[in-house]
């Protein structure tokens, strides 16, 4: 049965005190605690409660490739892994600073799994982070102009914490989407922090890109001060 203290406590929807409490409750703690021992657990239990609640919400809206933490992954040197590097990233510090982060290598070598760990350890952080695949981006940049929303969808880009590119380079970029490219790296710029994943080297973006001044913009902003991780090594999936 819900007691009147339960009740009150989902009135006010702390349901990290509300289940805190009734496990109290039910095993009798409550009994052995003074006021300021009983606050301190219930207020400890809505903090990670809610601290959940926001992952859970930043790691559904951000829509990850793939479920991934970085405690799962693979830091085998010989795969061109810096786990120095992979350390510092974990920590966040290139979140604050608004640095990107550049993952290069051939198909299947695990440059989206790191990505998305990386991009878990932003939520659990509490960063807002949004994962697109370069081709479905340019796709929801098309339908956003037609609906006239674009400039809405670029200031959505622009204040996500982490902004996670995968499969960059796959095709070349057409005028309008070299455009939109260098807006939304324009925007980001010193400001909030990118990763770009590509099976090719970055000296081959260039190309990619296409327009020379819009390719050197871009490149100059994003490239010359970022952390860089080339996997080397066979596809993960032909090793399984």
């Amino acid at each position: 049965m819900m007691t009147p203290i339960t009740s009150k406590f989902n009135e006010l929807r702390l349901r990290g005190m509300s289940r805190s409490w009734e496990s109290l409750v039910e095993t009798r703690q409550h009994q052995d605690l003074t006021l300021s021992e009983g606050l301190e657990i219930l207020l400890h239990a809505e903090k990670l409660d809610r601290e959940q609640r926001r992952f859970e919400r930043l790691t559904k809206n951000a829509r990850f490739r793939y479920q991934a933490s970085i405690d799962e992954l693979n830091l085998d040197s010989s795969r061109g892994i810096d786990k120095t590097l992979l350390a510092s990233l974990a920590t966040g510090t290139y979140l604050k600073n608004g640095e990107s982060v550049i993952i290069t290598g051939a198909t299947g070598c695990g440059k989206s799994f790191i990505a998305s760990a990386l991009g878990h350890q932003a939520c659990a952080q509490g960063y807002k982070t949004a994962y697109f695949n370069m081709q479905k981006l340019t796709q929801k940049l098309k339908i956003t102009r037609l609906e006239g929303t674009v400039l809405s969808f670029f200031m959505n880009i622009a204040k996500t914490d982490l902004l996670i590119l995968d499969d960059f380079g796959l095709t070349h970029l057409e005028k309008q989407q070299q455009l939109d490219l260098m807006e939304i790296i324009e925007d980001r710029h010193a400001r909030h922090s990118t990763i770009i994943i590509s099976q090719l080297p970055v000296a081959s973006w260039f190309e990619i890109i296409g327009e020379a001044t819009i390719a050197d913009a871009i490149l100059d902003r994003l490239v010359h001060t970022s952390h860089r991780i080339q996997l080397k090594g066979e596809s993960l999936r032909k090793i399984k």
